[in-house]
């Protein structure tokens, strides 16, 4: 019986991404063109530093914050799978915004307070000098928080990913006397990291949006540096019309980016 023909399908022409590109170039040429947009473009462009600061650190701690939660919940320890599915199920239930001044104007004191009291000796005897509250600045006290906020949904997708592995070859490389340790650094890592890429690079897309709300610590990023302006200058289309272009640069960027990654990774497997 001869066996049907299978239809290969073109990929379609992105014409989203075109249309994206036309929109790009016309707002660039505004910016080059107008004194006021180039003005404002400048003004707000002094927050990209903070901003990718603030996404990278935060993302690489909640990332090995969030591996660290996976393992505990996928841990043989009864207690260990309770503890990190406590924190993932709190953690989760608390808008970033409201965890975000949690942090920053409860938990740093508390963290002071504890870090005081257990070195009370050492301060004592003249080795460490007292940590005030303002010696923690509002720019690491927004990176704890997003790190804390985004590590709940980040280790629900290293979980997913190391299930995902067949349980076939993880008792294979038991039987051949390998540790936990390497079971996991040599067969389940690799594998996993296919499915847990492309919802890792949504998670950090989305924190990159997000690190917007450090703003309303006064941290200088992208929106911070729109605020000031707009309020300063009474702009406020001009000045949010930037700020919206400089996120979307930033985030339709990394979108390709992680894209042509997951493309060139899923080619490597078939190979």
């Amino acid at each position: 019986m001869p066996t049907p023909a299978t239809t290969i399908t073109k990929p379609e022409f992105p014409w989203w991404l075109a249309a994206a590109l036309v929109l790009a170039l016309a707002a660039a040429l505004a910016i080059a063109s107008s004194d006021l947009y180039a003005q404002v473009f400048a003004t707000v462009a002094k927050g990209i530093g903070i901003t990718i600061f603030v996404t990278a650190v935060a993302f690489a701690l909640a990332s090995a914050l969030g591996l660290g939660i996976a393992l505990m919940a996928l841990s043989g320890s009864q207690w260990l799978r309770q503890i990190a599915r406590f924190y993932v199920e709190i953690i989760r239930g608390v808008p970033i915004l409201v965890l975000l001044f949690w942090i920053a104007f409860a938990g740093a004191p508390a963290l002071v307070a504890a870090w005081n009291a257990l070195t009370a000796p050492l301060q004592s005897a003249g080795l460490l000098g007292e940590l005030l509250v303002r010696d923690v600045s509002l720019l690491w006290r927004a990176i704890m928080a997003l790190t804390i906020g985004y590590s709940a949904f980040i280790s629900e997708v290293f979980r997913a990913g190391i299930q995902s592995v067949e349980k076939g070859q993880i008792e294979a490389a038991k039987a051949l006397g390998l540790s936990r340790a390497q079971r996991f650094r040599l067969i389940v890592f690799p594998q996993a990291i296919r499915m847990i890429l492309p919802p890792l690079g949504n998670d950090f897309v989305a924190m990159v949006k997000d690190s917007s709300l450090v703003s309303v610590l006064g941290v200088a990023d992208i929106t911070q540096m729109g605020k000031v302006y707009a309020a300063g200058s009474f702009r406020f289309f001009e000045t949010y019309s930037i700020v919206a272009y400089i996120y979307l640069i930033l985030t339709v960027g990394l979108s390709l980016a992680l894209r042509a990654l997951e493309q060139r990774l899923r080619r490597q497997h078939r190979e």
